[in-house]
């Protein structure tokens, strides 16, 4: 029965994944939920040995029908990688809990700023270009490459919102570009996590395989529906990240 739930489960993460970000906030409670016993590392490795093979194929999709731009992202995405190594080291030394509480307050000011600019992200008008463009979206790769590999919830939404509003992509561009950079992080926290011993690999195949058909069928529905479809994701996303890091911060 745990290998249908979490199977489907991995299939929704990454159809939503594909879309705007925010898998993990489907799969890891799946995963938490079926196996309670579990070392959370291993879950958490698991769900990173599924999840990478989604985005991979998602970006690879995007890039075919976006005009990527890899001055920008390519740089960006090796700031995250180095970053996302160095958060999950950070983990190891410094307790989060700060962070698990401000969470939820700095999701719901994303949220408020996403419907109170109505038009935010519904054009594609870059603000920058050259080193410029490629310096900020490095800052915007290594500061949430941190976050992914310290904490991680939502880190696929905070790319997007950033790149919307930092770099004046809208919500289609900054989704396929995103993936680019969760890639990255996704792969450096990765590694550290299949160096412990923490994956368990004859779960992550089959969830993989789900995760990328959930992946496909999201891009194609962002690809075809535009950036007003993954704007309505994005904020249904955020909102549910809100209810959930708040129940883990405050009720838990």
């Amino acid at each position: 029965m745990e290998w249908i739930i979490i199977t489907l489960a991995s299939m929704f993460a990454g159809f939503v994944d594909a879309v705007v970000g925010g898998g993990g906030l489907i799969l890891v409670p799946a995963l938490f939920g079926a196996f309670p016993s579990a070392p959370p590392a291993t879950l958490l490795g698991t769900n990173k040995s599924a999840g990478v093979w989604g985005t991979l194929i998602s970006a690879r999709q995007y890039a075919k029908r976006v005009d990527m731009r890899w001055a920008a992202i390519a740089p960006a995405a090796g700031a995250g990688f180095a970053a996302s190594l160095l958060g999950a080291w950070a983990v190891t030394v410094v307790d989060p809990s700060m962070l698990r509480k401000a969470l939820p307050l700095i999701l719901i000011a994303v949220l408020a700023y996403t419907l109170y600019k109505k038009q935010l992200g519904q054009t594609h008008a870059p603000r920058y270009s050259g080193r410029t463009e490629a310096w900020v979206a490095s800052a915007i790769g290594a500061t949430i490459g941190f976050y992914d590999g310290f904490f991680g919830p939502g880190t696929g939404s905070f790319f997007v919102f950033l790149m919307v509003r930092w770099l004046g992509y809208d919500f289609l561009n900054a989704s396929a570009s995103a993936k680019i950079l969760n890639i990255a992080t996704n792969v450096a926290a990765l590694i550290l996590f299949t160096a412990k011993g923490h994956v368990w690999w004859h779960f992550a195949i089959p969830l993989a395989a789900a995760n990328i058909l959930g992946s496909m069928l999201g891009t194609w529905m962002a690809l075809k529906k535009g950036s007003g479809f993954v704007r309505g994701m994005f904020i249904i996303v955020v909102a549910a990240l809100i209810l959930k890091t708040g129940y883990d911060a405050f009720l838990r």
